[in-house]
């Protein structure tokens, strides 16, 4: 292992006399450029973005006038060369440094700016393998990570924003202080390291590798979080390069800044909701604490919201409301009437930004689509030292899925009954128990440590919910009831049965399922297996 050689402390402020460009991404470069000269900084460049400075009539070196090669390889080969490694990372105030710089005549680069070839939006496109491979980026890289470790003498920027701190440090003092080197620094190191993540973990699923033997992610920040879930605890809010529709993607037309809690409900939410294809039907779902209280489809947003709502009006207050389809003002002056956190959607029309305009609290996002759930990629969680990883749980189940288990057979209507309480089972903390009806979660038990009362639980809001509504019988009359994973015993089962299910959707395989397979029976209710379990823990 290096050890630190005795260099001197580099000083606090460090005057810009040359710069090298290299940029992708040509936003802003121009303007960028042309201020560098006013400040008379002398201006290093390749290739493409040569050829852009020049047609400004702006002064400007190739890369190639310093190292005496040409750009060959197609482009490949053009900065890596000592003559440009050595200027980035020479060490001014080390006398061997400045000896061999001087022995070889390597000039000091004291500004870099790169950003980098485009592979993560050549990924995003759907690019071939070849073009994506020729998208990764060597060079730049190479000298971000030299600039950065020598930020005692060198700025380095890999986006426009870097820049723009720059040119405002060398307008105002003639210099960069130790203080932004280091910032620029840290920055360029977490930029090749999200950059060599992408490709990563691109090329691991292009040759099949569902677990390499590292694995690394990254995301770009978003929000900085007053605190997280609890106010004693520090959160910020990342974003992946390609991101899944959802609320990573949303605009906030207007409310106060999501919270940690908030964004962790929110996403929840929408990730049920787009189980439901908007051209088939409305659909909306309430979240609170990240579980389900009400999910409903209907005719049109205004009639789901009002079935959802009235599956647990209590839990609903200062929740978060999904909807599958854009949001219109007769449905937005329903849920403007009780308190509510986020409302997230597709889209929103101007009646309905209206409604909500009279309410500055009610954050409303709008994401220009809706995730697909049958869509792969990964989901990660952290653990003490640290994280799990899993492929998204993409399971749908249709009719064509269910086994029969009983003597009696569900009925049409017990089938899309069946297969809406699974979905809704499927994003419901396990424990997870869903009575359902005609496109309507009847009640809902989430979270506990038996399945015998999550039933109960759901039983109990049934019941709770008719009797708000003025109803003379449980909203779990007549309902289908799923289960996210088998029932290990019979009472689970017969707890449905008492609340007043009449058909059963579960997953099977428990070694007592001819018990409860003879439980259904004697109820006379029909049951079926799907083979899979959709444990949301």
């Amino acid at each position: 292992m290096p050890h630190a050689p005795d260099y001197p402390a580099p000083a606090d402020k460090a005057p810009v006399k040359r710069a090298l460009i290299s940029v992708s991404d040509k936003t802003g470069l121009i303007e960028a450029a042309k201020a560098l000269v006013e400040l008379g900084v002398e201006l290093v460049s390749t290739g493409g973005t040569k050829a852009a400075i020049a047609a400004a009539g702006l002064a400007v070196k190739d890369v190639s006038d310093l190292t005496g090669f040409p750009e060959m390889m197609d482009g490949r080969v053009k900065t890596l060369h000592p003559i440009v490694h050595g200027g980035l990372l020479g060490v001014r105030d080390a006398p061997a440094h400045k000896a061999a710089m001087s022995e070889h005549g390597i000039g000091g680069i004291d500004l870099l700016y790169v950003n980098l070839y485009p592979f993560e939006e050549t990924v995003a496109k759907g690019g071939d393998f070849a073009e994506c491979v020729e998208n990764i980026d060597i060079g730049g890289p190479a000298m971000i990570r030299s600039a950065a470790k020598n930020h005692g003498y060198v700025a380095v920027c890999t986006d426009p924003a870097d820049m723009a701190e720059v040119l405002a440090a060398l307008k105002a003092e003639g210099a960069t202080t130790l203080a932004l080197r280091k910032q620029l620094a840290a920055r360029a190191y977490a930029r090749t390291a999200a950059y060599d993540a992408a490709i990563s973990a691109w090329f691991a699923q292009a040759v099949g590798d569902e677990a390499p033997t590292r694995k690394a992610f990254a995301g770009q920040l978003v929000q900085t979080m007053r605190y997280g879930e609890n106010p004693h605890q520090k959160a910020a809010f990342y974003r992946y390069a390609n991101p899944r529709a959802g609320v990573a993607t949303a605009r906030q037309l207007q409310g106060k800044e999501l919270s940690y809690n908030n964004i962790n409900d929110t996403d929840a939410a929408f990730e049920l909701v787009a189980e439901f294809d908007p051209a088939a039907s409305a659909a909306v779902a309430i979240i609170k604490h990240a579980n389900p209280c009400g999910v409903a489809t209907g005719a049109d947003l205004k009639a789901a919201y009002l079935k959802a709502l009235e599956c647990d009006a209590v839990s609903a207050f200062g929740g978060i409301v999904a909807l599958n389809r854009k949001l219109d003002g007769a449905a937005a002056e329903e849920i403007a009437k009780i308190f509510t956190e986020v409302v997230i959607a597709p889209d929103a029309d101007e009646d309905a930004i209206a409604v909500f305009a009279k309410r500055k609290n009610l954050r409303l996002l709008v994401t220009g689509g809706l995730p697909d759930p049958l869509a792969g990629g990964e989901t990660f969680r952290s653990v003490s030292g640290g994280f799990l990883v899993q492929s998204r749980d993409a399971a749908r189940i249709t009719a064509a899925d269910l086994k029969i288990v009983t003597k009696r057979a569900p009925t049409p209507r017990e089938i899309e009954d069946m297969l809406f309480a699974f979905t809704v089972a499927k994003h419901t903390k396990s424990n997870a128990v869903i009575y359902a009806k005609d496109g309507q979660t009847a009640g809902i038990g989430a979270g506990q440590m038996n399945r015998r009362d999550s039933a109960r639980i759901a039983a109990l809001r049934a019941a709770e919910a008719a009797e708000a509504a003025g109803l003379p019988q449980s909203l779990a009359k007549g309902s289908a009831c799923a289960s996210d994973a088998f029932f290990p015993f019979a009472d689970g089962l017969l707890q449905a049965v008492e609340a007043g299910a009449t058909a059963v959707i579960q997953p099977g395989g428990s070694i007592r399922d001819d018990e409860v397979i003879a439980a259904a029976d004697e109820a006379g209710i029909a049951m079926a297996f799907t083979g899979t379990r959709v444990f949301r823990h």
